[in-house]
């Protein structure tokens, strides 16, 4: 672990506020992209270019006052397939995801043993922090939708059960390679729980997820799980989801038997957002803090710093102010190719969440 201390004890002089991660890549990068996969660009052009965007927008993310910043997942092919990139044993094909705008996106699968990861998560944290001046926290992919890979009819010379040790392994190695990177806080991104019940409302197949990665948290001290958070959300991709038209309630209960310290919880996008916060505040446990989406991503119209206030005042209605904190409901571009929001709106809204983040905390510290 890096040697940089961090203060997260449970007694806030405010109330925390962080971002999911992605904001959608400038046009520059998009082409470069493209091209360096053609062959038309040297790596060394895409690094200088890489350089350029992270540089712009962890400024941007700064001069919006926010005290916990990312790379914007700038030089990730998506949130979900980075350990993926260059990896020679999958093809394409995989599980499809249907979106409610009518759009997919489908998951390569594994066509043989041993799954091992590309790339950590952890390997993009020096690039941020040579232009960052406030913490970092980096994003990484849950095990269990990695476990997805696996092809439903079982490998000859690699079982199911190979794969899921493997997949433990890699998956608690790109989580410390966060750490040994001195990320703040490291986000697994768990927005396929909610598609479980979708997918199996008896539950099973999110039961299995839970388990699968409470063996990853696992292999981390209490200390270092007060540093790690899962991150669930209906997706977010074109502005469009995938899951919410599930029940909530059907996954609350279930999501905070996850063995962390954080939650990044989507509310701002709920049709029923005291519903569900009644919820979490019957299931919460007292090493827990509840990051609530108060930034509606797929929605364009830029929130006021007041309907921010408002939906913080509502969740601090249900949840202690000492495990309260705000978040995005999702990442702005999740997947390198969505630019349905552009990146002023993105800053824009993370300005607004900022803002009336402690707009909120100066009303209930007014009113103690």
């Amino acid at each position: 672990m890096s040697g940089q201390s961090y203060n997260d004890d449970r007694v806030s002089t405010g109330i925390p506020t962080e971002p999911v991660g992605s904001i959608p890549r400038p046009l520059e990068l998009q082409e470069t992209l493209i091209a360096h996969s053609e062959g038309k660009v040297a790596d060394e052009e895409l690094n200088a270019v890489f350089d350029k965007i992270v540089r712009e927008t962890i400024k941007r993310f700064e001069d919006t006052g926010s005290p916990v910043v990312s790379d914007g997942e700038q030089t990730k092919s998506s949130f979900a397939t980075y350990p993926l990139d260059g990896l020679e044993n999958i093809a394409p094909d995989g599980i499809v995801i249907p979106f409610e705008d009518g759009h997919a996106r489908r998951l390569p699968y594994l066509t043989h043993g041993p799954f091992r990861y590309a790339t950590y998560a952890g390997s993009y944290l020096p690039r941020a922090q040579k232009f960052a001046t406030r913490p970092v926290k980096q994003a990484v992919i849950s095990a269990s939708a990695m476990s997805l890979l696996y092809p439903e009819q079982a490998m000859e010379n690699y079982s199911p059960q190979q794969f899921l040790a493997d997949l433990v392994k890699e998956a608690v190695a790109d989580i410390r390679s966060c750490f040994d990177n001195g990320a703040y806080h490291v986000q697994i991104d768990f927005t396929e729980g909610r598609l479980a019940v979708k997918l199996d409302p008896s539950k099973k197949l999110l039961q299995r997820f839970i388990d699968l990665n409470n063996q990853v948290m696992s292999h981390f001290t209490n200390e270092e799980r007060r540093r790690i958070g899962f991150h669930t959300c209906p997706g977010g991709d074109h502005d469009s989801t995938h899951s919410a038209d599930v029940d909530y309630g059907e996954l609350i209960p279930m999501l905070l038997t996850l063995k962390s310290g954080n939650f990044y919880m989507q509310m701002a996008s709920e049709k029923e957002p005291e519903k569900a916060l009644e919820i979490v505040a019957k299931h919460l446990q007292p090493d827990q803090r509840i990051y609530i989406g108060v930034i509606d991503v797929v929605n364009e119209e830029v929130e006021t710093v007041e309907k921010v206030r408002d939906r913080v005042l509502m969740a601090a209605d249900y949840i202690p102010l000492n495990q309260l904190g705000t978040t995005d409901d999702c990442g702005f571009s999740p997947f390198g190719d969505d630019v349905a929001t552009s990146r002023d709106t993105a800053f824009a809204k993370i300005a607004a969440r900022v803002r009336g983040t402690q707009l909120a905390f100066d009303k209930l510290k007014a009113s103690a």
